[in-house]
This record gives structure tokens, C-alpha cells and sequence, in this order.
């Protein structure tokens, strides 16, 4: 069976930059705007605030408008794409976005002292950034969920110490063994559907049973003519209830995911250089080149031939 979570994992091609351990003494704050680069955190011991900036954050109940969650022991922590946020001790409310944080933080092997150096230790994090090797970034980020807040899972703990590990270890094949530890946490991450709270995206699609079905047909057979008509009779839902609980769950239309996921898939295949354009264009169920060329400029910003040979 097609597994979309995987599929979108591998293209995005993650890759391990940096992880550091941050001890923290209250009362203490953090603010942090991230440049574009996935960030995820592991609590591995005590509990702290987070506030996701803005509509894209949320609380653990998976509503929008930046809320204030509260990470306890155990709990994992991913923001795929480039959002504002901030930590906090629990005597205070994380800091918002403009207000000034004078909490000293102070550099220690491998990480950050945060707070009263002389203080009790309250929390301390593993924090660190990954970065998603794909050209395709852009058009697979969205796929997923703008945040992942996931509880009780202690193989996403013990993988997330892996991670940390290898990166600051001088170890023959650092690079690829990293790279492996990293696509399984992001993986199991995703999967943890019983205990996860997130934004709407692939992974709160694929935890409804119903639409789960659409999804997967989607991925197994994307050059099939589906329509809005056809997915719902998948998913066994009238049209319009299925149009509504995808754009809730996915936060796209069907239509438009099933768009991105073709789209993703032939510029794979461009880049390659093994198919032809009008295998590809058959592929991703498009009857002529011309038609395809045309969904494909419009999408991507070029023609497919510009773009494969700007790939060689």
C-alpha cells in the first residue's frame, strides 16, 4: 500500500544541520525567529511554554491564533517551515513577537545555558535545525502540518538524542548515518497520529479514516482523471462533505493537493532525466504534452523542457 507520509518525506530529502542541548534555570524566556529552516525540540526533562507566532501556530487542541501550549517531559516538538516563536518557563507567559527578552543565555559545550547560571536546572531541551534537500521544498512544505506537537512517544525521544549525538560526534559516515536517523524521526514524527496535535496538513488528513482513503489514492495512482465526485465516493462521503472535511483537515482542496503532489512528482522525474516529457506528462494523467506543459508553466513558473535542462 502507498504510503504519502514517506513519499512526501523522501522527496523533501531532510537533512541534519545542527542540535544542541539548552539548560534552562527559571524564571527564563526565548524568543526566536527561524530563517526558513525546520527546527524541532525534544523535552527531556521538566516542562516549559511555547507560543507558535501567529495563525500558523496553535494549541494542543489544533486551533490557529498562536496560543500558548505547555511541553511536558517526553513531549516532541517540529515546525517544518520558517515561523517565530518562543519558550518560556512556566512563572511566565513565552514573550511575544517585538518584546525584548533579557534572559542571559550563555554558551556551553554543546549548547546553551539559559537563565541563573547558579540557578536549579528546570528544563533542559534538545533543540536543532534541519534542512530539506529538495529543489521541491517549497511546493512539499506546505503538505504538511505548519506545526507537530506530539506527546508520550519516547522512540521520538531516544531518536532525537541519536540525531544530537552523531552531530556532534567524529564519526565515519556522519553525514549519511545522520541523514537516515533524521527521514525515521521526521517519519515517526508524522505517524503519531493517536497522540499528535497539529495544523492542518497531510498528517491530519491521514488520521481521519475516510480521507485517508482519498489521500492514498491519490499518491497510488496520480495519473487516474479523479474529480472532486470521485474522490468522495473513495472516501464514502457525499461531495460536498468530503470537499469540506479535506479543505478542514488538509487545508487545501482536493483538487489543489492532488495538483502539488503531480507537480512534485514530474519535477522529480525532470530532474532525473530518464523519462521523456510525454511519459511524464502520462504519468501524472495529463493526455498531451501541450496540456501538460501548460499546468506545468503555470505551477512552476516555466516550461518542463526549460526546466529539466536547467537541472542538467
Amino acid at each position: 500500500m502507498t504510503d504519502p507520509l514517506a513519499e512526501v518525506v523522501s522527496l523533501l530529502k531532510p537533512r541534519a544541520l545542527l542540535s544542541k542541548l539548552v539548560v534552562a534555570s527559571a524564571p527564563w524566556a526565548v524568543r526566536r525567529a527561524e530563517l526558513g529552516r525546520p527546527f524541532y525540540m525534544v523535552v527531556l526533562e521538566g516542562r516549559c511554554f511555547l507560543t507558535v507566532d501567529g495563525e500558523q501556530g496553535g494549541q494542543a487542541g489544533g486551533k490557529a491564533g498562536g496560543e500558548t501550549i505547555t511541553l511536558n517531559e517526553g513531549d516532541f516538538v517540529l515546525i517544518p517551515a520558517a515561523r517565530g516563536f518562543a519558550t518560556s518557563s512556566l512563572d511566565r507567559l513565552p514573550p511575544r513577537a517585538g518584546v525584548a527578552v533579557a534572559t542571559p543565555v550563555v554558551p556551553m559545550p554543546g549548547g546553551a545555558r539559559v537563565g541563573d547560571p547558579a540557578g536549579a536546572v528546570d528544563v533542559r531541551l534538545l533543540v536543532g535545525h534541519c534542512e530539506f534537500g529538495s529543489p521541491d521544498a517549497a511546493l512539499l512544505v506546505p503538505l504538511l502540518p505548519r506545526w507537530l506537537h506530539v506527546q508520550g512517544e519516547s522512540r521520538l525521544a531516544t531518536l532525537a538524542r541519536w540525531v544530537g549525538e552523531e552531530s556532534r560526534a567524529d564519526r565515519p559516515a556522519r553525514e549519511i548515518v545522520m541523514a537516515r536517523l533524521l527521514e525515521v524521526l521526521l517519519v515517526e514524527a508524522f505517524r503519531s497520529t493517536a497522540s499528535v496535535a497539529a495544523s492542518p496538513g497531510l498528517v491530519r488528513g491521514l488520521a481521519d479514516p475516510r480521507l485517508a482513503l482519498a489521500l492514498r489514492r491519490m499518491h497510488e495512482r496520480p495519473a487516474d482523471g479523479w474529480s472532486v465526485a470521485q474522490l468522495a465516493r473513495e472516501a464514502a462521503l457525499s461531495r460536498s462533505a468530503f470537499f469540506e472535511r479535506f479543505q478542514r483537515a488538509v487545508g487545501m482542496a482536493p483538487m489543489s493537493y492532488l495538483l502539488a503532489w503531480r507537480m512534485a512528482l514530474a519535477k522529480q522525474w525532470l530532474r532525473q532525466g530518464e523519462l521523456a516529457i510525454a511519459a511524464i506528462a502520462e504519468r501524472i494523467g495529463y493526455g498531451s504534452v501541450s496540456a501538460f506543459g501548460a499546468a506545468f508553466t503555470r505551477y512552476v513558473g516555466m516550461p518542463p523542457g526549460r526546466y529539466a535542462r536547467r537541472q542538467t
